[in-house]
């Protein structure tokens, strides 16, 4: 078996020199012919790919395009007026950061800048905490990055706990429309928090928006220190590259042309119509293969490497809102998707590889090697390091779960740096598209996202009448609530009343939550 893997290692494995990249698919059990027969399909792939990145609207319910491959080659946007807006945006951010780490932008009291703080949520926080947490340099960074990426009052409060110095903290608010609730609530929150310290908001907060959008007419009409756009032809999990991704970059210090050049190189490598060539075009096919294009199979990502701990969150949002789709192009029902999950190795050795290696065999796996482990170079034993451990353990899981019947693939990188970060960004997106098009599904809306804004728009306008209704009359119980409020879902009521008592926001006749008949009062 060793013999006939080495053999075929040697026949499978795609190697992208230039972008110090490779993708192993010796561990994947696919037929023989596999290529030959989803050549007519892969075809099709990579003409919606050209369509697209020409300009094609992508998303026919919204008359909308998809360019977040111009951002990385501006001279791929199908307008030079598109081109020179993205050429500006990137300069703007590397102009802006430069006279802040300059000091010739400087907090108003006049002290350099020390602390970011950004509030967004999904694509507007998971790539750039992602990117943050994986190329921060300790003690180097020239801003500490803080996020708010939730409306969790608790969680609100222990981020703003942990900013040292307010006084020299900049903000950037990101929010494509401005009316996302979460990030909205984050905004007012942190606000608050400045009023409490005696400090203006508006002179030391930036607004990444949409033109026109509420959150930029808060912005010019408070006097924002700077705003920076988004555009609708480019989605919220493929927003790392824009200024979403690249401004908090920039501010931290980090190399942001190196992760444009990298992406840039990588998209080169995966526009090939050569599937031998393209890792791109090579990992949708064994996502294809793995899952009977049905997402039958959840999809493990295994990097060993620390930095790399947020990859998999940020790859959720990318691949389970791309793909999780219940109609296909042709409006027929076919519930797809691709579950994602993974942390890091080597803990994942003390946690869930038991269940890889012995359990149901319901996933296959992506490994991320990464030769250059950096730190010291210390022996913990004759010729071995910490490194050789993490190296060791990559290769034996590897190994292992292969015995076992479980397929993988193995990404290996040379070093963890912005270029390759960029390349990874460009990979995972590239490979989004193309399984798409395979499962003949739209990657690039998100109706499932709205469905859950509109369900709790519902259940808050419940509360506000519920409130109302309570400020008006004498104790009621659920039922006789409901039939007051015009309510016809009193178990979701129900929970609405036992979660404003248990925050005092109204009293109640007995303090059993399971005490239906209990009234209550504002």
């Amino acid at each position: 078996m060793t013999e006939t893997l080495w053999k075929r290692y040697q026949d499978l494995l795609c190697v992208c020199n230039d972008i110090d990249l490779s993708l192993d698919l010796s561990r994947m059990r696919f037929p023989a012919d596999y290529f030959e027969s989803m050549a007519p399909r892969m075809e099709a792939a990579f003409d919606a790919m050209s369509a697209l990145e020409s300009g094609a609207i992508a998303n026919p319910d919204e008359n909308r395009r998809v360019g977040h491959y111009w951002l990385r080659t501006p001279s791929l946007a199908p307008s030079a007026e598109l081109k020179a807006e993205i050429e500006s945006m990137q300069q703007d951010v590397k102009a802006f950061a430069a006279s802040v780490h300059k000091h010739a932008i400087v907090a108003p009291n006049g002290q350099p800048y020390s602390d970011l703080l950004i509030i967004g949520i999904g694509g507007s926080a998971l790539g750039p905490q992602w990117i943050a947490s994986a190329l921060s340099v300790p003690n180097k960074d020239a801003l500490r990055v803080h996020f708010l990426d939730n409306t969790d009052p608790e969680g609100i409060a222990d981020t703003l706990a942990h900013i040292p110095s307010p006084e020299t903290t900049l903000v950037v608010v990101i929010s494509k429309s401005g009316s996302t609730p979460e990030t909205r609530n984050g905004m007012l929150t942190t606000q608050k928090f400045f009023a409490d310290h005696g400090l203006a908001f508006a002179p030391r907060a930036i607004a990444i928006t949409g033109d026109g959008s509420k959150l930029y007419q808060t912005a010019q009409s408070e006097g924002w220190l700077k705003t920076f756009p988004m555009w609708n032809w480019v989605g919220g999990r493929t927003s790392e590259l824009s200024a979403v991704g690249l401004l908090p970059a920039a501010l931290q210090g980090i190399d942001i042309d190196a992760m444009l050049a990298g992406a840039a190189a990588c998209d080169v490598h995966t526009r090939k119509r050569d599937v031998r060539k393209n890792p791109a075009a090579l990992m949708a096919l064994m996502w294809f293969y793995a899952t009977n294009g049905k997402g039958e199979k959840d999809l493990v990502i295994l990097p060993y490497k620390d930095k790399l701990l947020l990859f998999a969150r940020y790859l959720q949002q990318l691949i389970m809102e791309s793909l999780g789709k219940r109609l296909d192009l042709d409006g027929k029902e076919v519930f797809q998707g691709l579950t994602v999950y993974g942390n890091k190795g080597s803990t994942d050795q003390h946690a869930y590889v038991q269940q890889l290696r012995d359990g149901i065999a319901n996933y296959f796996a992506t490994f991320i090697d990464v030769l250059e482990y950096g730190g010291e170079m210390i022996e913990v034993d004759p010729d071995t390091t910490p490194g050789d451990y993490l190296h060791g353990f990559l290769l034996g899981t590897r190994t292992a779960i292969y015995e076992s019947g479980r397929d993988s693939m193995t990404i290996t990188v040379r070093r963890i740096d912005a270029r390759t970060i960029g390349a990874l960004i460009a990979l995972f997106e590239r490979t989004v598209g193309f399984y798409a098009s395979l499962i003949h599904i739209n990657a690039y809306h998100q109706p499932g996202v709205e469905a859950g804004k509109k369900a709790a728009s519902r259940i808050l306008d419940i509360q506000r009448r519920a409130i109302a209704s309570l400020r008006t009359h004498e104790a009621m119980n659920v039922d006789q609530l409901a039939q007051a409020i015009d309510c016809d879902d009193p178990e979701t009521l129900y929970r609405v009343l036992t979660y404003l008592h248990a925050n005092g926001r109204i009293h109640a006749s007995s303090e059993n939550p399971y005490d239906f008949n209990r009234k209550f009062s504002k």
